[in-house]
């Protein structure tokens, strides 16, 4: 079996065993404070250890990575943009899903030398699975797809600003919305960046960066047409010294986006002067 259809049949088997079943059953002891705005769930953790298991199984002699075994032992970090790597994201929008909502998903994505090489981000409710590969485009459920614009008067943008300091927020909401349609966020990555290519979004901005995150979305997005850099303009990379992404449906929409928020005015790039 193909290395893209192992990996897909893993998620949804995990999907269909360990996260679908606990969908507005946990209890109360099931969820725990792991961060200060973070929560960490028994799903989470068994999921990462079905798909830890499984990656194991496959016999690269890549490192896995999963995000709560970084919150665990954050020296599994070190190094996390050297060799080949799989990181897994094991319930993405882990506050949704521990609320009784959506959008929540399942994130895997194997990396070179800080460049993702393949991507795979499940919705577990749907069944909806975007996949990608370096050089060799992006699908949805195995059709291909290219990323398109929403169409609107103004471009519609995400921005993922929650994590910065309310003035600074404050502050750049107020410049974007002088040039940009700004909506919601999903607070889950996994929809996000497909909300990119499907042409619901036009701009998704984040500060922070977590390799699990984005790896998967990054090559699915930039598979499918769209760009993603840091905010100092660099490719994206896992592991780099960069802060923060932007990522937008076309090279256009990035550009337009770019001006504004990364300006002067919008004060982000000020943010990452002060924390690079």
């Amino acid at each position: 079996m193909p290395l893209h259809e192992e990996v897909s049949a893993l998620l949804r088997t995990v999907a269909d065993t360990v996260v679908v079943p606990r969908f507005r059953t946990l209890a109360a002891h099931e969820v725990a404070i792991k961060t200060a705005g973070e929560i960490v769930t028994v799903v989470d953790r068994e999921s990462e250890l079905r798909l830890h298991a499984g990656l194991a199984k496959l016999g690269l002699g890549a490192r896995i990575l999963g995000e709560e075994a970084a919150e665990m032992d954050p020296a599994l970090l070190d190094g996390v943009g050297e060799g080949l790597v799989w990181l897994i994201d094991p319930l993405d929008g882990t506050a949704n899903f521990a609320a009784g909502r959506q959008p929540f998903g399942m994130m895997i994505a194997l990396v070179e030398d800080g460049d993702p090489i393949a991507g795979w981000m499940l919705d577990p409710l749907s069944g909806r699975l975007c996949h990608a590969a370096r050089g060799f485009g992006a699908t949805i459920n195995g059709a291909r797809v290219r990323s398109r614009p929403t169409d609107t008067a103004r471009p519609r943008a995400a921005l993922g600003t929650h994590f910065l300091v309310s003035d600074r927020r404050v502050r750049a909401h107020a410049h974007a919305d002088l040039h940009l349609d700004v909506v919601p966020v999903p607070r889950c990555a996994a929809e996000s960046y497909p909300r990119l290519v499907l042409g619901e979004d036009d701009v998704a901005l984040f500060q922070r960066i977590l390799p699990w995150d984005h790896a998967a979305g990054a090559l699915f997005l930039t598979e499918a047409g769209g760009h993603i850099t840091h905010w100092d303009g660099a490719p994206y990379r896992v592991g780099g010294r960069s802060t923060g992404v932007l990522a937008a449906a076309s090279d256009a929409l990035w550009e337009q986006a770019a001006n504004v928020l990364l300006g002067p005015a919008a004060g982000l790039v000020e943010l990452e002067c002060l924390t690079s």
